[in-house]
């Protein structure tokens, strides 16, 4: 009696597991192709995932290889599990060179380093490989109908890191290392004059240069103001409409004894 209800219960274990498990079945690439293809359209991305690496189980150089790599880097991208998808986007690009949508590819590979950056406050890395990243793809395919939204995002991009680097000026300011903080505004400015920092990383630049001259020894503080007045003239002639020329002049004239000095 013992043994038959124990052989009932590994029965019901094993219909249990067959009808709940999820176990992929398919025969041929095809088949695991179109039902990969199936959950891809219904948007459960993980299933389709699961079939489209199913169909690698029949080699990378079947009619359904190049299809199956793309829709599962795409299934990971539009899950946000930008990682992965940054990985499948390269293997399809190195695998299958001469598909058409190897141009696609790129550019949704240099998406998924723009979606995985994080906020200027944190580490850049992405973000600086995201700009590089629609550069390349700039570069290769210049007429592309992408190119003006990849400026674009490279422009936000920049905006971002000009402002990690600002904060980080400020930050020096703060702590009254004046040189230091005059160095790090005049980085903002020379890696980033496109952005909406440029001139207030040059006033800041003033700002500090001047604090530095009336902290240096005696033979320095001409020398110091001096390179703070060369940046205002560098203000006035590129940004004359800045609202930030007015706190820039007012900064040169009320230290203008330094010159002499």
């Amino acid at each position: 009696m013992y043994l038959i209800r124990l052989a009932l219960v590994l029965t019901l274990i094993g219909l249990s597991g067959c009808s709940g498990s999820g176990r992929l079945r398919y025969d041929t690439p095809e088949e695991a192709f179109d039902k990969g293809k199936e959950y891809f359209d219904t948007e459960k991305y993980s299933r389709a995932v699961e079939y489209f690496q199913g169909t690698f189980d029949f080699g990378r150089t079947h009619a359904y290889a190049a299809d199956a790599q793309f829709l599962m880097a795409r299934s990971y991208h539009l899950k946000g599990d930008y990682l992965l998808a940054a990985n499948e986007y390269q293997r399809f690009m190195q695998l299958y060179r001469a598909d058409p949508r190897v141009e696609e590819a790129e550019f949704e590979y240099a998406m998924t380093l723009y979606e995985r950056a994080p906020k200027y406050e944190r580490d850049q890395t992405d973000t600086r490989r995201a700009v590089d990243q629609f550069q390349v793809f700039i570069d290769r395919y210049p007429t592309s109908e992408r190119v003006a939204t990849a400026d674009s995002l490279i422009r936000i991009q920049r905006e971002k890191l000009a402002l990690k680097q600002f904060e980080g000026a400020k930050l020096y300011e703060k702590r009254e290392l004046f040189e230091a903080a005059a160095l790090t505004f005049d980085s903002v400015f020379d890696r980033y004059p496109d952005t909406s920092w440029s001139d207030d990383a040059l006033l800041g630049s003033i700002r500090n240069l001047i604090q530095f001259s009336r902290v240096s020894v005696d033979y320095k503080r001409g020398e110091r103001y001096q390179e703070a007045y060369e940046h205002y003239q560098t203000l006035v002639q590129i940004f004359p409409d800045s609202p930030v020329t007015a706190e820039a002049k007012r900064l040169i004239e009320e230290n203008a004894s330094l010159a002499s000095e």
